[in-house]
């Protein structure tokens, strides 16, 4: 007891006095070790989700382009506005920026063209070109002129036409009448909703029955259109095979301040404009049952 005292009055540790334990080196380098093991590990794992991310890009990138595909093939696909002949309704001109529409491909396999449609249609073998596209030489260029026309920021070529279908198989479609306007089947239109201000319904005049399967078009800008009355004196006096047509125009999707819905004229919703072909159902129905039945009664009375 008396040499714990005194140690404590010296300042020296008593040998009864518990010793700190020394630090564990060990401990320390394994920590170490497992922090710099996990840092690692987090490394490895990110450059396998990259190297994963770039190749699994190319499968994303033939997913993407072959869906693109079917939407255009099947149901909807962007045209590019190269002139002036829809104006007001449809914006275009060489080295301006042109409307891009968006056509509905699938519609005209559920129901017949109606008139005052907007129609995108090829007029190969029909019309003649609006406008001299030329495509090219350099091969990379090439490549992005037809991607570019592929999703409708350029021109998709010579032979695709966008007019307003004015008259469907059975028509009668005339200009002018005594007040310079054109008629569908005696029935006047009123134009000024969407003809090209100043333009007249048509400086040609014209008086034309619309055959079955064909169909009358012309564009709103009529000074500027080269539509079916410039091919009167050509094989279907103007008019365009409707199995031509590639779909209706039924929105314009660029410049954003152009974007709006392309609707159907309300004259052309004027109630004494009834299909020539519908009119005749009747008729035709009456002519199949009448004809059978007189014939048999004449049978019958001899």
């Amino acid at each position: 007891m008396d040499e714990e005292w005194l140690a404590e009055r010296r300042g020296q540790p008593s040998a009864a006095a518990p010793q700190e334990a020394a630090p564990d080196r060990g401990a320390a380098v394994t920590a170490g070790g497992s922090t710099a093991a996990g840092a690692a590990a987090g490394a490895t794992a990110a450059s396998k989700k990259r190297g994963s991310f770039f190749r699994e890009l190319p499968v994303l990138v033939l997913i993407a382009l072959g869906l693109a595909l079917l939407i255009k093939t099947f149901l909807v696909q962007a045209f590019f506005i190269p002139t002036g002949s829809m104006e007001p309704t449809l914006h275009g001109c060489e080295g301006c920026t042109g409307d891009r529409v968006l056509v509905n491909k699938l519609v005209y396999d559920v129901r017949d063209i109606k008139r005052g449609e907007i129609v995108v249609f090829n007029g190969l073998d029909s019309f003649s070109a609006e406008v001299t596209v030329q495509e090219p030489t350099n091969p990379v260029a090439l490549a992005l002129y037809r991607v570019s026309s592929w999703i409708g920021f350029a021109p998709a070529g010579e032979k695709d036409f966008i007019k307003r279908v004015i008259g469907v198989p059975g028509d009668r479609v005339r200009c002018c009448d005594g007040k310079g306007r054109l008629s569908v089947n005696g029935v006047a239109l009123n134009e000024r909703d969407y003809l090209f201000e100043g333009n007249a319904p048509s400086d040609v005049e014209f008086d034309v029955k619309v055959p079955e399967g064909r169909l009358w078009v012309m564009g709103d800008h009529r000074a500027a259109s080269a539509d079916s009355r410039a091919h009167l004196g050509d094989p279907g006096g103007g008019t365009v095979p409707a199995d031509k047509v590639i779909g209706r125009a039924f929105v314009v999707i660029w410049p954003p301040e152009r974007i709006g819905g392309l609707p159907v004229p309300e004259t052309f919703e004027q109630s004494g404009l009834v299909d020539a072909a519908a009119a005749a159902v009747p008729l035709m129905v009456g002519a199949g049952v009448t004809l059978p039945l007189a014939a048999w009664r004449r049978r019958r009375a001899r």
